[in-house]
């Protein structure tokens, strides 16, 4: 049973012990996430789409 006391000093530890950022910061930092992962996504897929219209140029070159 000595998973079940780690478990619950785990919660404890987090409930008084864990400093948590204000809730309205969390939210913005969350949405400042979300924002960048949305513009790295079209950056790769940009990339990705270079990358594929330059291969098939290069390869239908020797068809």
């Amino acid at each position: 049973m000595d998973i079940v006391n780690y478990i619950k000093e785990s919660f404890v530890e987090l409930k008084n012990n864990v400093t948590w950022m204000p809730w309205n910061e969390a939210q913005k930092n969350t949405v400042l996430v979300a924002v960048f992962t949305i513009i790295f996504a079209i950056a790769v897929f940009l990339v990705d789409k270079f990358f594929q219209t330059g291969l098939e140029k290069y390869f239908n070159i020797f068809n």
